[in-house]
């Protein structure tokens, strides 16, 4: 007897289809299929449906309209093609799809791979910074051109670097442009131009064509010889829609030759046009210059300075004398006033002398040794003193002795 499911782990329909979606989705949500288109139905919305077959299994697969309006080429039964899209489950009918973004050629698709695959490792390694791209000179004296010398693309940039910059000397290094061997004759060329140093800015590139035919451009070889070029490089490959390796790791891209040359040099009618404004901007200055010039000259001319020297030079003179006498006046002020104060100071130093003392009848003793006595106690009875008076000295000898009270 089976045994009967859990109710609580059961599942419905829309669930376990759910997270088979999601599973597919995650591990399938980038890939590339090759295979056979079968059963292709153009539905009236514009979507595709069809089968990819091979020997052994085919995929429905489904490509919404607003994606397959970039397809290129015409899609019919049988086509072999690349693929890039995400697998995805149709719940209604519970069957897994891929649902289409990109579609080539098989051979374009293998290509594209292999595009996609370098140009990842080449930016990986830095080869696309911005930081590392160099300036174009604004006027080269010499533009160096790789490419084949017998196509289009060489004739319309001759064309355009002799009209709009005749200055500027050309020089080609004639290379194959696409098939076996081209890489390599291009990269060879770009370090010859780098070996001479003798040219400022160089283009590299080609007319339009598949993507097989510019291929050559998409080699890693020529990646390598682009960013080690010490010498700034435009490259110019196909037409404006076409974008190869080169393109990212030159230092400019431009969308077609023609236009590689006009981003190589100036055009010398806008180069007459600056020219003929600065020079006109120049004379303007000079004259305004000029004009400023002459009013102070005509001002200094008409000024009273020059008019009337001598008499700012006798004014100058009387401000001097007067000056002068002003000077000698404060002197005499000043004389006189100290002659006055030294006057004061003589009476004062008069009136403290010692000897005015004594005139007035005042005597001072001291001992034989020159000590002044100002006391009685200092003395005693016999000692010998020596009395000075205004006129003279007299010895003596103490007799008695008499001390007051103050």
């Amino acid at each position: 007897m089976a045994q009967l499911p859990e109710l609580n782990n059961t599942l419905s329909v829309s669930q376990i289809t759910g997270h088979i979606q999601h599973t597919l989705e995650q591990d399938y949500g980038n890939v590339w299929v090759k295979g056979e288109i079968s059963n292709l139905t153009r539905h009236s919305s514009g979507h595709w449906y069809f089968s990819l077959k091979d020997s052994g299994a085919q995929l429905g697969s489904v490509m919404f309209s607003r994606q397959n309006q970039s397809v290129r080429v015409e899609i019919t039964h049988g086509m072999e093609v690349t693929a890039h899209g995400r697998i995805s489950v149709y719940a209604p009918q519970g069957r897994y799809q891929l649902i289409v973004d990109q579609m080539l050629p098989a051979g374009q698709g293998d290509l594209h791979l292999a595009f996609e695959a370098l140009k990842k490792k080449l930016d990986g390694q830095g080869l696309f910074d911005p930081t590392r791209k160099q300036a174009l000179p604004p006027y080269p004296d010499r533009v160096g051109i790789v490419t084949s010398p017998t196509g289009a693309a060489i004739r319309d940039m001759i064309n355009i670097l002799s009209r709009r910059f005749p200055l500027a000397e050309l020089l080609l290094i004639p290379v194959k442009v696409q098939g076996e061997g081209a890489a390599a004759e291009i990269a060879h060329a770009i370090e010859i131009f780098n070996q001479r140093q003798d040219c400022q800015v160089l283009i590299i590139g080609r007319g339009g064509g598949s993507l097989e035919d510019l291929w050559a451009f998409n080699e890693e070889v020529v990646a390598r010889a682009i960013a080690g070029s010490s010498i700034p490089i435009v490259s110019a490959v196909g037409h404006e829609t076409d974008t190869t390796i080169s393109d990212f790791v030159a230092d400019r891209r431009a969308p077609t030759p023609s236009a590689a040359a006009e981003l190589a040099v100036p055009d010398k009618i806008e180069l007459d046009n600056r020219l003929s404004n600065l020079g006109q901007r120049l004379q303007k200055n000079i004259l305004n210059r000029v004009e400023r010039h002459e009013q102070r000259l005509n001002a200094i001319q008409g000024s009273y300075a020059l008019k009337r020297p001598v008499l700012m030079i006798n004014q100058a003179s009387q401000r001097l004398d007067n000056m002068q006498d002003h000077s000698l006046r404060m002197v005499k002020e000043k004389i006189g006033n100290y002659g006055s104060k030294l006057d004061g100071f003589e009476q004062q130093v008069k009136a403290l002398n010692p000897l005015s003392v004594l005139v007035r009848g005042f005597a001072v003793l001291s001992k034989p040794d020159g000590k002044i006595i100002r006391s009685v106690n200092q003395l005693k009875v016999g000692d010998q003193v020596q009395v000075r008076l205004s006129d003279g000295e007299v010895q003596s000898t103490i007799d008695s002795l008499n001390s007051k009270k103050k």
